[in-house]
């Protein structure tokens, strides 16, 4: 088995093939882990590192369910067999591990091995071996939150350090042609690492490509002057001295100097324009440009300056660009990336794609203004109204505008489509422009467009994803999100001041919470505010917080997130515009494929093609295959579409609810005996998610608690109450799982509901699982007062599981209450009941809380037949917490009649499936008495 960091983080098996890790946030907990193996790595630290600072409201619940999942994925694949185990350490997890199986241990140890040698021909095969390890940038596939940006920064940084190291034992050896192989691909990645520069300079001239060598420094020189303002550094001097020197005739030269100007050339004039074109023209760094270049050094004449066709030299190029946007904060890694896609390849096509609102146009105005410099040719701009209430624009009416600007007078402008665009291409080739291609709607409206030099490169925006763009001319995404709390409050600042948001820094986060990180929802709140200076920032967050108003408050005239989204919508293909009109009922965040069939009321296949529409017009995001999560905002105008709501898609969409959680109580629960019928009326869904295992239908259940909650409450809305309380019962696997979690406003709802329609049986559940939570919450008096009256409910609905049910919570919290005599009966009416309808998980659970009662009275012979019983009606594939208990009760009634070594057997192997199934309650019981056990033995 191996863990993988350096390059996209992964598990693989000794087979060879790899574990299925789950969503982004898990593999970056196992990353977090990997760094620091065998060392405990606290929440805080894994929480900074899955959510950025800004957890949600449940992100314990959900960082343990992911926990539970790394479990779950190393024991179906036998990790513990290799020394592998994923432990809980007080409010810290560990993975402990043979630290030889994790790649950046071995690459850092062979690192180390190679630089102990003292012959370079020892060094090479070290070097080589630690870099075959690499299989990419390092913790590939994570989050991009800082502290495990900052990992993959250390590491590629000493990828980078033995990467020199090796060019360098190459050039010891005389392997200069090796040395320059090992050096050119990482040269290109980073094209401003002078060491590495320096290094490959040397390699080449060395290897007898002194022209190469030559064109690779001046092209370095001057992307440090266009990008940073500088010239070359200590290292790349030295390297290009070194390399005239090593050619020279005569004897050797002193150092170079490289930043002075040719005698005779006046300052600002042609010998001041680059002497060459780097092969793409383009930044590769994100600061702004710096000052001119300097030409060629003393003694050795300069290279001729090309001359392009418009403008004469020294005359700035067309510049189109609408002015820089004021109050633009924040965007540093897609600004990066920006400047990544620009440096990639010649004639470079990127595109910043996103919803409605994002803020793409000012990212790419901003990008542009910031590279003036490296486009000394000029740059253009268009808006293709692809998205807008005129009318798109005409590709031949664009090229019009630009062959104007490049100097094409009207008289002579070619007439048909075809000849305007060659000459388009053909006016555009051999220069440095930047095309910036704004609101496109897709690939057909764009490739007219596209300049002809490969020194040119274009910037496109556009909701949609482009793939087809992408597919057919190697365009690069940038996509781009809404922004985090810090950048959004950061923009309400550039527009209110940032003493508004220093005096109320609480407000000012929710209500760039409330904005949902949008751009443009954040410029018109922010808009409300400055003109109306008297509301304060909390006010306006608690009247945003109404959904029923949040979107009438974030328009100001024909501005707005509802205006813009409606564009988007008016462009849809008819089957997602069709699926989007019916999201109203939609109660959460996230939406799959059978949900979304559920709301539309047609085929999955169908569904399917939908939202795939709906995400390449930005207003879903898919998260995994077939699953989808919609913006907040995008939710209420969906809404709003609909004000009323369909009753027949809000039926569909509770009985489809209803159905999934049958599924995924099944999948939590195996053997559970049902806890309510369904409607006699139900709509029967055209798909259910399938749920492999309990930790999956465990990891849904928490992921949808908000959207089950809405759910509840829109059928109380509506009246369908009997589906209401249903849809609160159906969720007690995860309220059981994580019974301290807050339940009780569900669990009273669904009460109310139950009472409303007039259900004995439904209120006699509730209140049953109300009083277990209100018992684990050491309520005993509110407890009690629910239990009573439950089992009188469920013998009037004839409902003797429920009855069972009730009976054997009121017995435990009443021993927990300190009762000693009344649990009795208690219990032996609830197993009399549970043996009456066959009820083979009611009956185990009898069982069990009749061993735990016998214990507590002083039995331990009949706690332990009750065990022995009960252990043998919870065999798989019942669940495994119940036998981690019944498992617990056995060993502790075995240590009660003497046979102690028995009881140790048992409570040791009560904890070993406690951890195989991330039971943590149940190894910490079992732990607890194994440990009084031991201390008492000894």
């Amino acid at each position: 088995m191996e863990f993988r960091v350096l390059g996209t983080v992964a598990v693989v098996t000794e087979y060879g093939r790899p574990l299925p890790l789950g969503p982004a946030k898990r593999r970056s907990l196992l990353a977090m882990l990997l760094l620091s193996p065998n060392t405990a790595v606290s929440v805080e630290r894994l929480t900074e590192a899955l959510w950025d600072g800004e957890p949600p409201r449940h992100f314990r619940t959900m960082l343990q369910s992911h926990v539970c999942g790394l479990r779950a994925a190393f024991a179906g694949h036998g990790a513990s067999a290799h020394g592998v185990e994923l432990v809980t350490q007080g409010r810290a997890y560990a993975l402990t591990l043979p630290a030889a199986l994790v790649d950046a241990h071995r690459f850092e140890q062979g690192l180390r091995l190679a630089r102990a040698q003292r012959e370079p021909a020892e060094v090479v095969p070290l070097l080589r071996e630690a870099l075959a390890l690499w299989r990419g940038p390092a913790l590939t596939g994570t989050l991009p939150h800082p502290p495990l940006q900052n990992a993959a920064h250390v590491l590629d940084e000493l990828r980078l350090t033995a990467v020199e190291e090796l060019a360098a034992a190459h050039g010891l050896t005389g392997e200069h042609t090796a040395a320059a192989a090992v050096l050119r691909a990482e040269a290109a990645a980073n094209p401003l690492r002078e060491s590495l520069i320096a290094a490959l300079v040397l390699a080449l001239g060395r290897a007898g490509r002194r022209p190469d060598a030559l064109e690779l420094f001046h092209r370095t020189r001057r992307l440090l002057g266009e990008q940073l303002g500088i010239g070359p550094g200590a290292a790349l001097a030295d390297a290009y001295a070194t390399l005239l020197a090593e050619d020279a005739p005569g004897p050797s030269r002193a150092r170079v100097a490289v930043a002075t100007r040719p005698a005779g050339s006046p300052s600002g004039g042609p010998a001041d324009r680059p002497a060459t074109r780097p092969p793409t023209g383009r930044p590769a760094g994100p600061g702004e440009p710096g000052p001119p270049e300097q030409p060629a050094q003393p003694g050795h004449p300069a290279e001729p300056s090309p001359v392009p066709a418009v403008p004469h030299p020294g005359t700035p190029g067309p510049q189109l660009l609408p002015r820089r946007p004021r109050g633009f904060t924040g965007r540093g890694s897609e600004l990066a990336a920006l400047d990544r896609a620009a440096a990639d390849a010649p004639d470079p096509i990127v595109m910043i794609t996103g919803s409605a609102g994002v803020g793409k146009t000012a990212l790419a105005v901003h990008w542009a203004h910031r590279h003036r410099a490296a486009f000394p040719d000029g740059r253009l701009f268009a808006d293709l109204h692809g998205y807008s209430p005129l009318p798109a624009r005409e590709t031949t009416d664009v090229l019009r505008d630009f062959l104007l600007v490049l100097g094409v007078p009207t008289e002579r402008m070619p007439g048909s489509p075809e000849s305007l665009a060659a000459r388009y291409r053909e006016l555009t080739t051999g220069r440095r422009m930047l095309v910036v291609l704004d609101n496109a709607r897709d690939a057909g409206q764009i490739r007219p467009l596209l300049p002809g030099g490969e020194d040119c490169l274009t910037l496109v925006t556009s909701r949609d994803r482009l793939a087809e763009l992408v597919a057919s001319d190697a365009a690069r995404p940038v996509p781009l999100a809404e922004l985090p709390t810090a950048q959004s409050t950061d923009l309400l600042a550039a527009v209110l001041g940032r003493e508004v948001i220093d005096a109320e820094p609480e407000p000012a986060a929710r209500l760039a919470g409330l904005c949902g990180g949008l751009p443009l929802a954040l410029r018109v709140a922010a808009a409300r505010l400055a003109t109306r200076p008297h509301r304060g920032l909390a006010a306006f967050a608690d009247e945003l917080a109404d959904e029923h108003t949040r979107l009438d408050l974030l328009n100001v005239g024909s501005t707005g997130v509802a205006a813009a989204l409606g564009l988007t919508v008016q462009h849809l293909p008819v089957p997602a515009r069709q699926l989007f009109h019916r999201l109203g009922p939609h109660t959460g965040g996230t939406l799959d494929t059978p949900t979304a069939a559920a709301l539309a009321g047609c085929l999955p296949s169908q569904a399917a093609t939908a939202l795939d529409q709906l995400a390449a017009a930005q207003l879903v995001v898919e998260t995994a295959p077939h699953s989808y999560v919609l913006h907040d905002l995008v939710r209420l105008y969906a809404r709003s579409l609909s004000p009323g709501h369909d009753a027949e898609a809000l039926l569909r969409l509770l009985d489809h609810w209803l159905q999934t959680l049958i599924a995924a109580v099944a999948a939590a629960e195996p053997g559970s005996e049902p806890c309510c019928d369904l409607p006699a009326d139900l709509r029967r869904a055209a798909a259910v998610r399938r749920f492999s295992d309990r930790t999956n239908a465990l990891a849904w259940f928490s992921a949808e608690r908000d959207t089950l909650r809405g759910a509840v409450e829109a059928a109380v809305a509506a009246g369908l109450h009997g589906r209401a309380w249903r849809l609160v019962l159906l969720q007690w696997p995860l309220i059981l799982w994580q019974v301290r979690d807050g339940w009780e406003p569900l669990l009273r709802q669904g009460l109310t509901a139950a009472e409303r329609d007039e259900s004995p049986g439904g209120q006699s559940r509730a209140r049953a699982l109300l009083g277990w939570v209100l018992t684990e919450e050491g309520r005993h008096g509110a407890a009690l007062a629910e239990l009573e009256r439950a089992p009188g409910l469920a013998a009037l609905a004839r409902d003797p599981g429920g009855e069972a049910t009730a009976l054997l919570n009121l017995a435990e919290a009443l021993m927990r209450h300190g009762d000693r005599d009344r649990p009795r009966a208690l219990l032996l009416r609830a197993l009399a009941l549970a043996e009456e309808i066959r009820a083979a998980g009611t009956l185990a659970l009898a069982h069990l809380h009749l061993a735990r009662y016998r214990l507590s009275v002083g039995a331990p012979e009949a706690a332990l037949g009750h065990a022995v019983r009960g252990l043998a009606l919870a065999a798989p594939p019942h669940p495994a917490p119940r036998r981690v208990l019944l498992r617990t009760l056995y060993g502790e009634a075995l240590a009660g009649t003497g046979r102690t070594d028995e009881a140790v057997r048992q409570l040791r192997d009560a904890i070993e499936e406690a951890r195989t199934h991330a039971y943590e309650a149940g190894e910490t019981a079992a732990r607890a008495v194994l440990t009084t056990l031991v201390t008492d033995g000894s």
